[in-house]
């Protein structure tokens, strides 16, 4: 089970509303300002996620909770969302470039693989997403006023 904390946004009937902060591997480099992994997280999405996770214990805003999500579930995850396009990708430019025994052929063929593998995998992980193997767990929830105990 992988475990990381998150804060409350919002408790409604139910369900709530969770931040979690990603942490990157980079984000205590020293050297972080001329890595390029560094600069393109800089440009990338913010580090903040919201997430919607069911919890009928009724939360307030700013409380923390431990969430988890088992390593499988993950794993697969990982493996739909980076292999299925590199797949596509030397799929579509191994099929064009045999027909057409072109490289342009070859690269539109590898752009076209990929750009289909990523539909695949959007529909796939709007699928994956409703079954409750593949989501977030609240494990502990920490009580308001009380110092965090964060195991390491």
């Amino acid at each position: 089970m992988i475990k990381e904390w998150a804060t409350v946004v919002s408790w409604h009937n139910g369900m709530a509303v969770l931040h979690c902060e990603q942490r990157s591997g980079c984000s205590g480099c020293q050297s972080r300002k001329t890595c390029g992994t560094g600069l393109l997280s800089e440009l990338g999405r913010s580090a903040e996620q919201a997430l919607h996770v069911p919890c009928e214990q009724p939360l307030l805003p700013g409380q923390r909770v431990k969430l988890g999500i088992s390593e499988s579930s993950l794993l697969r995850s990982a493996m739909l969302v980076y292999l299925v396009p590199l797949l596509g990708l030397f799929v579509g430019a191994g099929l064009l470039q045999s027909l057409f025994a072109n490289d342009l052929a070859a690269v539109l063929g590898a752009l076209l693989g990929a750009a289909l593998a990523f539909i695949l995998v959007r529909g796939c992980s709007l699928k994956l997403g409703e079954k409750r193997h593949y989501r977030p767990v609240i494990l502990q929830i920490a009580l308001p006023g009380q110092p965090l105990k964060i195991e390491s």
